[in-house]
């Protein structure tokens, strides 16, 4: 059951004092839109599991804390988020930015494919590569938009920006992608 935002409210005032069974609430309402944002940035299911735990261990360490303001409560948790994923990239530079085969099984969904869906297939995934060499904010802006599905104002109180800078960042994105895709030899 989606809570709306009174109810939220409610709960995040609980929460702050200490109740668990509130903070479990809050921890329903916002774990698979945190797991899924920090899957699409660092595309392993184990690390996104890893750090999606990690950004709720920080959150019920600090609630006590948190102080309510016009912001949605979720966009302190994408900061978490935003901020453990960050430090994971910084920790593991080394760490290949693309999606591993296993979890697409990628080899055995060639066979017998028509090759329409093979050629759709590869356009995904250089897309998902040129995703992937956008800084963070610009992935982080990606990913809110479209796979969220939130406005600009809302993208904006997450990245803690304007509705007007999210426009701009956003127009800049997509130039940004556009010469990826084109100029496709940074995409391997």
């Amino acid at each position: 059951m989606r809570l709306n935002e009174k109810q939220i409210s409610d709960v995040l005032d609980r929460a702050i004092t200490g109740d668990e069974e509130a903070f479990s609430m809050l921890y329903q309402e916002n774990v698979k839109k945190i797991y899924n944002y920090i899957f699409y940035r660092t595309g392993n299911v184990h690390d996104a599991e890893d750090l999606t735990a990690r950004v709720f261990q920080r959150a019920l360490k600090h609630i006590s804390k948190y102080k309510k303001t016009k912001v949605p409560f979720s966009a302190w948790l994408y900061r978490i988020a935003h901020n453990l994923v960050a430090n994971w990239y910084r920790d593991n530079s080394k760490h290949k930015r693309e999606l591993p085969i296993e979890d697409h099984s990628y080899i055995e969904s060639k066979i017998g494919i028509p090759e329409k869906q093979i050629e759709k297939q590869q356009e995904v995934e250089k897309l998902i590569n040129a995703i992937h060499l956008l800084p963070g904010d610009r992935q982080q802006l990606l990913i809110l938009k479209y796979v969220e599905n939130m406005s600009n104002k809302d993208v904006g109180l997450i990245m803690g920006k304007s509705e007007g800078a999210i426009k701009s960042l956003y127009h800049r994105t997509l130039k940004e992608l556009r010469r990826y895709i084109v100029d496709d030899r940074d995409i391997i």
